[in-house]
């Protein structure tokens, strides 16, 4: 890709790709036999030896309003271009919608060498069963983090937390709600101050009053995401400077970390301040460059490696980065589940690695199959027990 190209990378189209029902071909290995969801195998332009190995592409039911069930849904995948893309490399892909805990015990039985899949929980009779936890119990490897890390960054509080106990730079915060600090002297920090939801992402929550200078703004933020989000909020130390995002490839094989550093610039709002608030992403309208001052690029992917290794992360992440009025970058937050359409981590690949995109999601697999590739001793389905 020549590099003007890649330097005006701002919008990606990230439709999805149709697969025609005549391009399914071949028989399925007998363990896949009589699935609802045959997987595709489709014809490459170059002939090669495909490998052996099977995956399940694992997704939720239609039906399911994925706007609603953010918190169970970690990464909104196309399930049917990851097909056609893992379906290049290896013989025996499919997808598997799991409906019921049955649909989930049938998986185990299968034991497939890799679970593709953006879900981080299911809700069965009224009690959670988090993917990983069961994937890592019946010893079938998945292609992200386990569950003690998505915890650990998924509340924003106990991310920055771990930071600072881990010499990470962070900005100060609290956690606050309605009549938490009722007197403009319970405030504990000085203002100015940026309030946020205390957990999600895509920035839900975050607009042009996020920045507050005073007690009543802060009030007013507080109690506009109590009623709009249903949540706390992280309240922040405001950071004034340029803003990152550093995507982090791990070799599984090696445990060597890959930092790929971005800019993200937005255009001042009309209190003249540059915040990267929910309509600048939901509308694309924010700028995404390489970084291409040394100095800084190490600065970034130095504290975005040290991030991703105190939160345990695994295989791939990205760490979101603010400097402050010095220029000295803070960790903001980290998404252990991040975006596989064409959004900043997709992005970051490019600009960093010239990576496209079937690139990137055919190494998230392979890294996916070297983790935990010791995972082959038997675990037994029927003892499978629910956790809240």
């Amino acid at each position: 890709m020549p590099s003007r190209e890649r330097r005006a990378l701002k919008t990606i189209n990230a439709k999805a790709t149709n697969i025609p029902d005549e391009m399914i071909l071949g028989a399925l290995p007998a363990p896949y036999q009589g699935l609802h969801h045959p997987p595709s195998i489709l014809p490459t332009a170059i002939t090669t030896t495909k490998s052996s190995k099977t995956i399940e592409i694992v997704t939720i039911p239609d039906a399911i309003d994925v706007t609603k069930n953010r918190k169970s849904i970690g990464i909104g995948l196309d399930e049917n271009l990851i097909l056609r893309i893992l379906s290049s490399r290896y013989e025996s892909v499919v997808i598997t919608c799991i409906n019921t805990l049955a649909d989930l015990i049938k998986l185990a039985t299968r034991k497939p060498d890799l679970v593709f899949s953006g879900v981080k929980y299911f809700n069965f009779s009224g009690t959670d069963l988090w993917l990983n936890d069961f994937l890592d119990r019946h010893g079938i490897a998945y292609m992200a983090s386990n569950r003690k890390a998505l915890d650990r960054e998924s509340d924003k509080s106990r991310a920055k937390n771990i930071m600072r106990d881990s010499g990470v730079a962070t900005a100060r915060h609290f956690i606050t709600a309605p009549d938490t600090h009722p007197t403009a002297g319970s405030v504990p920090l000085e203002y100015p101050l940026f309030v946020k939801p205390l957990t999600g992402g895509d920035s839900r929550g975050i607009d042009a009053n996020s920045i507050v200078y005073d007690f009543e703004s802060f009030r007013s933020k507080v109690m506009d995401i109590h009623q709009s989000q249903a949540l706390p909020c992280l309240v922040e130390t405001y950071l004034s400077g340029r803003e990152f995002s550093v995507g982090i490839f791990e070799d599984n094989a090696s445990q060597k970390l890959t930092a790929m550093p971005i800019e993200i610039i937005v255009d001042e709002n009309k209190n003249g301040d540059r915040i990267l608030d929910f309509d600048i992403k939901k509308f694309d309208r924010e700028t995404v460059t390489a970084v291409t001052d040394i100095l800084v690029h190490k600065q970034l992917s130095d504290l975005a490696k040290a991030a991703f290794k105190a939160l345990g992360g695994k295989s791939f992440g990205r760490i979101d980065v603010k400097m402050d009025a010095n220029q000295v970058p803070h960790f903001i937050e980290a998404n252990l589940m991040p975006g596989l359409r064409k959004g900043y981590f997709y992005r970051a690949c490019l600009l960093n690695l010239e990576m496209d995109y079937e690139q990137m999601i055919l190494r998230i697999a392979d890294n996916g199959l070297t983790h935990n590739s010791d995972k082959t001793r038997h675990h037994p389905v029927a003892t499978l027990e629910l956790t809240p």
